[in-house]
């Protein structure tokens, strides 16, 4: 903490998942413009650069290193280079995310299921241990998971994605609950719609889109950037007394 500056990140290192669009790209952009040296990664490393490009050019430290979490040997791999090359890790946001099918539950197939399962829930939980042993060995950090408001009410026609959002939550307050003695804090953000390639199907489509802004009381879809400012917060000392708390960034969807 720097000049009584609660957000200052100087000094920190923070890996973002899912970095190169999106709500992870936002993420990415202000911890960096907050003083973190960040690790931009997604499964292509040519998307990470670009980021990474930005934030150099904006003043800001960063690198990329490419990583699919729903590979084991990968979520390995990139923890073994941040251990090598940087020996800790303050930030972990795990914001990749899977979402492959969209249509009624009851014609999920094996595929999407695991598909979905094997990013949003046993890339979450890996991620996280490996990240939380490296935080312990240098005194502690900070992990967010972002889940979503699919978490607590289902989609509609996202059953599976929802299912592991909850999941996600749930992942957030045990690992909170086991972990605060290491001086790790782990929480969650929870987005609402919000305009991404990820979100497409929502977005693009004027029937599916009215119907949810009827359930959101600001009567709009979210920027991406304006998910990043909560997940700063989270981060940094200005949260330094706040863990196991799921924080929803929705235009007041979850209101009802």
């Amino acid at each position: 903490m720097n000049n009584g500056n609660l957000f200052d990140l100087s000094g920190k290192v923070a890996l973002v998942t899912g970095a190169s669009r999106g709500i992870g790209e936002g993420i990415a952009k202000l911890l960096a413009q907050h003083g973190a040296h960040v690790i931009v990664s997604s499964r292509k490393v040519e998307g990470c650069q670009a980021v990474v490009d930005d934030i150099l050019k904006a003043g800001g430290s960063a690198q990329a290193i490419a990583c699919h979490i729903g590979e084991m040997t990968q979520i390995e791999a990139i923890f073994s280079a941040i251990s090598e090359q940087h020996g800790k890790l303050d930030i972990l946001v795990n914001n990749a995310a899977a979402n492959p099918y969209f249509g009624h539950i009851l014609d999920t197939d094996l595929s999407a299921f695991e598909k979905t399962v094997d990013v949003n829930i046993r890339g979450y939980f890996f991620m996280s241990t490996l990240g939380a042993k490296l935080m312990k060995a240098s005194n502690g950090g900070a992990i967010v998971n972002v889940a979503s408001v699919n978490g607590v009410i289902p989609g509609d026609f996202q059953g599976i994605y929802s299912i592991t959002k909850a999941a996600v939550i749930s992942m957030t307050k045990a690992f909170a609950k086991e972990c605060a003695q290491f001086n790790i804090r782990v929480n969650a953000l929870l987005p609402g719609a919000t305009d991404t390639k990820f979100a497409s199907t929502l977005v693009n489509n004027p029937k599916i889109l009215e119907q949810a802004m009827a359930h959101v009381p600001m009567k709009r879809v979210a920027k991406p950037e304006e998910m990043a400012g909560t997940v700063l917060y989270l981060a940094s000392d200005a949260s330094s007394y706040t863990t196991g708390t799921a924080i929803n960034v929705d235009g007041g969807y979850l209101i009802g």
